[in-house]
């Protein structure tokens, strides 16, 4: 999970290598469908429950209704994941649904019908999950465009990071879109205060360093990681990796003002999903 702390210099669109710190007029989304919502589940009294499906898995078709599904079933933000070919941040459960969507066609427009199929048929906040190579290759305003006309509320980037997201950041204003950065347990005060300020809807403060996948114990590291992205001016701060039960929820519940549960769903997903028989 270094992708935030160890980030690969990209050419800019001069077609110089460097960095670029975020605008100083940058503002956080006034509109934010996100911010909405978990503000709704505090003044419930508890965690907005955050969920993860891939696009595409097993088929469109069937991951538009897992997706409607879990959305009329208590999420309150779900997760679309864009399958892609390197999927440095996820674990083999995520990896095998991915790799078998890519295989059987999936397209990044796919995402965007899983997304508006479930802006329109639940009261769930839609966005995005996915590495930034798809958006470059669809170009970035294009992409952002019709992530809002489907519904979208923003997109997580677990690639990107503040430095090299100068497109994004225009392309977020332009279209009211949230930006979800992520911090690790290793990221350092100066790129914590860097990416709270870049972030909007939430920050997504990753509980341990590693891939996804589910484990037994939630990491000490993440309360500490949500304790640091407030003192940098987080005002919402959602935990994910590692989370796969009932226990895990509350726990993480107790101090975050949001849960991500996705390799448990996911598996459960899998397990769900007919298996061709042999010949």
């Amino acid at each position: 999970m270094n992708n935030c702390e160890r980030p690969r210099i990209r050419p800019s669109r001069s077609g110089r290598l460097g960095r670029t710190h975020p605008p100083k007029d940058l503002t956080r989304n006034p509109d934010s469908k996100l911010a909405a919502r978990i503000a709704q589940c505090k003044a419930e009294g508890r965690p907005a429950l955050v969920g993860y499906l891939p696009a595409g898995y097993p088929t469109v078709e069937e991951s538009v209704e897992a997706a409607v599904a879990l959305g009329q079933n208590g999420a309150d933000i779900i997760e679309i994941g864009i399958p892609y070919s390197d999927p440095v941040m996820d674990g083999t459960v995520i990896q095998n649904a991915t790799t078998q969507a890519l295989a059987n066609g999936v397209r990044v427009a796919d995402a965007f019908t899983v997304v508006q199929a479930v802006s329109e048929r639940t009261d769930a906040v839609p966005v995005v999950m996915t590495y930034w190579n798809p958006v470059l290759q669809t170009g970035v305003d294009e992409f952002s465009r019709r992530l809002r006309d489907a519904g979208g509320a923003g997109m997580i980037t677990p690639d990107l990071i503040p430095d090299e997201a100068a497109d994004w950041f225009e392309a977020s204003q332009k279209y009211g879109l949230d930006r979800i950065f992520l911090v690790a347990p290793s990221t350092t005060r100066e790129r914590m205060d860097m990416t709270v300020k870049a972030s909007s809807g939430f920050v997504y403060a990753v509980s341990i360093m590693g891939v996804t996948g589910a484990r037994d114990q939630v990491s000490s590291a993440a309360e500490d990681v949500v304790a640091r992205a407030r003192e940098a001016g987080a005002e919402n701060v959602c935990v994910g990796l590692g989370v796969s039960n009932r226990g895990h929820v509350e726990e993480i519940g107790a101090y975050a003002d949001g849960v991500i549960v996705g390799t448990a769903l996911v598996r459960a997903w899998a397990r769900a999903v007919p298996r061709p028989s042999a010949a």
